[in-house]
C-alpha cells in the first residue's frame, strides 16, 4: 500500500469517550453452545485493538456483532457517536472477490450497491486503488493475482467507501510470512493516514504486538476476556520494533495469558 508520508498517531487520553462499548455481552447458540459470557470491552477513537485467541473464543463474534451482523442474548452494545456518523467496513478472512470481475469492478461493488454510478465513483475506486499500492493491475481478473494481491483488492473494497471504522477478521491468515508482514506495515501506515478506529482479529501474537494499542486476549469456552494489554510502543512502528526486547517482552505477557494455565478472566 502506497502512502507519501506515515502520520504519527496522536495519542489517546482516558479522556476521549469510547466509541464502541461491549457491557457484560453474551451470544448463546440456539444449540446451547456459549459463544460469549460477560464480555466488557471499550474502543475509542482512533485505537487499534486486536483481539487474539484460539479458535472458538469469539473473536469472529465479536467484530460480528459490533458489525450489527447478529444479535447479543444479553448485554448492551453502545455507541459513543450517532449512526449517520459512523461508517463502519468489514474485511473478511477471505478476499471473496468476484471471479468473473476485474479489480475495478470488484472494489465498485459497495459504491454499486449504494446505487452510485461508474462514472461518479471512477475517483473513489482510483483512490482506493492507489492506497493499497495497485496501480497497473485495475484491469486483472482475481485468478491473475497471488494471493496478496486478491486481500489488497478485498482492502481497496472495503476502504472505497472512506470508513471511519475498520473491523478485520484475519485478513492476512492465509498469507505467507514475508506477504502478511509487508502488509502489516501497509496498513499501520494508512491507519496513521486516516486515523480509522480498528478492531483486528488474530490468531499471531507478533501481529497483535505489531500493530495494536491494545492486545486483548480472550479464551474459550465460553468465548471471554483474560487480558486486555496496553502496547506502549511509539508509532510508526519499523522492523527494529519487530526485533526489540520491548516487543519480545509483549509477545511473553501475551503468550502467558494464552497458555493453558494463564490467569482467570479479569474485570474490565
Amino acid at each position: 500500500m502506497k502512502i507519501e508520508k506515515a502520520n504519527c498517531v496522536p495519542a489517546l487520553t482516558m479522556l476521549d469517550s469510547p466509541i464502541i462499548s461491549l457491557n457484560q455481552v453474551s451470544k448463546v447458540y440456539a444449540n446451547g453452545t456459549i459463544a460469549l459470557q460477560g464480555v466488557d470491552l471499550t474502543v475509542r477513537p482512533m485505537e487499534f485493538v486486536s483481539l487474539i485467541g484460539p479458535s472458538g473464543c469469539g473473536k469472529s463474534t465479536v467484530l460480528r456483532l459490533i458489525a450489527g451482523l447478529g444479535q447479543a442474548s444479553s448485554g448492551r452494545i453502545a455507541w459513543g457517536m450517532n449512526a449517520s456518523e459512523r461508517n463502519l467496513a468489514f474485511v473478511f478472512q477471505d478476499a471473496a472477490l468476484m471471479p468473473w470481475a476485474n479489480v475495478v469492478d470488484n472494489v465498485y461493488l459497495p459504491l454499486k450497491l449504494q446505487g452510485k454510478s461508474r462514472r461518479t465513483s471512477r475517483a473513489a475506486i482510483q483512490e482506493a486503488i492507489q492506497m493499497v499500492d495497485l496501480e497497473g493491475f485495475e484491469t486483472c481478473y482475481p485468478r491473475e493475482l497471488s494471493g496478496g494481491m486478491k486481500m489488497r483488492v478485498s482492502i481497496a473494497r472495503s476502504l472505497v467507501t472512506q470508513p471511519n471504522i475498520l473491523l478485520m477478521d484475519e485478513p492476512f491468515g492465509a498469507l505467507d510470512e514475508i506477504t502478511r508482514s509487508r502488509l502489516n506495515s501497509d496498513l499501520l501506515s494508512l491507519w496513521g493516514e486516516k486515523h480509522w478506529t480498528v478492531v483486528f482479529v488474530t490468531h499471531n501474537i507478533y501481529e497483535a504486538v505489531y500493530l495494536s494499542n491494545r492486545a486483548v486476549v480472550m479464551a474459550a469456552h465460553p468465548g471471554r476476556i483474560v487480558a486486555d494489554i496496553p502496547i506502549d510502543a511509539a508509532y510508526p512502528r519499523t522492523d527494529e520494533f519487530r526485533t526489540s526486547s520491548l516487543f519480545n517482552q509483549y509477545c511473553r505477557e501475551v503468550l502467558s495469558y494464552l497458555s493453558p494455565s494463564s490467569p482467570p478472566a479479569i474485570a474490565l
